[in-house]
């Protein structure tokens, strides 16, 4: 089957006239990283993997232990759909390996690719479908503040609104890429864009969710915008969240369907929630990386504060929505604190290790907080055992360090070097003196 693939891969090469194939990978907090190869060097990277100095890439070897092998994955492979059409490149994705084979330790996608494989092992695939959110602007100068294109807010439709054809521009290239797209709209913030995958499982759509950033920035380029990802560039308005459906499936039925349950929930899907809920603070570093994540993660903004989950509820973590005509296989959970600056590898990864953490020890699911919990004192959420997300990049560290579960799920050079490098950020973040404090305090203290 692999050489079926491979050659595959090479008749269409060949075919299509490609002069160059980018060999992707991704470090440890999401960047996606490349180097390209010629044709004539793809089949011997097909079948052995191509050498590359690790110690060029943050997080990944040592100086003493540099070089490291990329072993592209062929189910990956693609043409892309930009750049001079006489002379087409293609990419596909790398699995990252020691020069005797071994996995890599600080090679993200195969932490996922592990956690999924376990999850094979019980008869288990694991889905993801995520909700995109992102912010066009005008294309900053140095030190410049953002400018949003528009004023417009939740569906709306404008003629000759340039957000709306790069919109569409967008989901052309992604489907033309073999990712496709469930809806797209204009969200509610002035700018404000969301694009939704349709589901697959979960390395697929790791690998789609980084190739949607790159194509939403270049497109963006190409019109002479920006398009970026970072959780909340405006005040005063709701930030770009990436809301993560998800389900798991034994076979072609779902796992989390109960017809006989009143939320037509399988036991198997309320311990996942109730896995989710247990483990939310200490897997939130993962799943919101940045000091500016904190800064969504508010009261008032449509984003999640509270430990908590409901069907129809969107002020808390975890939302259960309702299946369409009772579908059995739609029957999902929604996990709501993720935002698109996270490296998507590690956050599907910690956020399946929480809920399998969940179903191999029965937890046991807290009753449904269905009220707008916003509205709620903080005295009355204590009773109601209700605990808020962490507010801060320290808080949520302060958790992860703590964590067994996210140390085993990541392995000890992840876990480590995350930590390291985001303590350094908040350690960045707390000595810089912003515009705010010079506006508040320069003149009056």
């Amino acid at each position: 089957m692999l050489e079926q693939q491979h050659e595959y891969i090479m008749r269409g090469v060949e075919e299509r006239g490609v002069r160059l194939v980018r060999m992707w990978f991704t470090d440890i907090l999401g960047n996606l990283k490349s180097f390209a190869i010629s044709p004539a060097e793809l089949e011997n990277a097909l079948d052995g993997g191509m050498t590359f100095d690790g110690s060029s890439i943050d997080g990944f070897s040592r100086i003493q232990e540099a070089d490291v092998l990329a072993i592209p994955d062929a189910n990956t492979f693609e043409l892309l759909p930009w750049g001079d059409p006489k002379t087409p490149e293609a990419r596909i994705f790398c699995d990252i390996h020691d020069l005797d084979g071994s996995p890599f330790i600080g090679d993200s996608r195969q932490v996922l690719k592990r956690l999924v494989q376990d999850a094979h092992g019980r008869g288990l695939t694991f889905y993801v479908a995520p909700d995109i959110e992102f912010f066009y602007f005008a294309a900053p100068g140095p030190g410049e503040r953002p400018v949003p294109l528009d004023q417009a807010s939740f569906f709306d439709l404008a003629a000759n609104d340039v957000t709306e054809s790069l919109r569409k521009q967008t989901i052309r290239t992604l489907e033309s890429m073999g990712i496709p797209v469930e809806y797209s709209f204009h969200e509610d913030a002035p700018s404000q864009q969301e694009i939704d995958l349709r589901h697959t499982d979960a390395v697929s759509m790791a690998d789609s969710v980084m190739t949607f950033r790159l194509i939403v920035r270049e497109l963006a380029v190409s019109q002479g915008l920006h398009a970026t990802f970072m959780p909340k560039p405006l005040q005063g308005v709701q930030g770009s969240g990436m809301h993560t459906h998800m389900s798991l499936f034994r076979g072609d039925e779902n796992a989390f369907f109960d017809s006989d349950d009143d939320y037509n929930l399988s036991p198997t899907a309320k311990a996942f929630v109730a896995g989710l809920l247990h483990h939310a603070a200490e897997i939130t570093a993962i799943t919101n990386q940045t000091v500016n994540s904190y800064k969504r993660l508010v009261p008032g903004f449509e984003a999640p504060v509270h430990v908590s989950w409901a069907r129809n509820n969107r002020s808390g973590l975890i939302r259960i929505p309702i299946a369409k005509r009772g579908n059995p296989l739609a029957t999902r959970l929604e996990y709501r604190s993720p935002d698109p600056a996270c490296n998507p590898y590690l956050a599907f990864a910690v956020i399946l290790a929480a809920g399998m953490k969940g179903v191999d020890e029965g937890y046991e699911l807290p009753a449904e907080a269905d009220a707008n919990l916003f509205e709620i004192d903080d005295d009355v959420l204590d009773k109601m055992n209700i605990s808020r997300l962490p507010q801060s990049l320290a808080e949520a560290l302060n958790a992860m360090e703590g964590s067994d579960l996210v140390r085993e799920t990541l392995g000890e050079h992840i876990f480590e070097w995350f930590l390291r490098n985001k303590w350094r950020e908040w350690q960045d973040y707390k000595t810089h003196v912003s515009d705010f404090e010079i506006d508040r305090y320069l003149r009056a203290l």
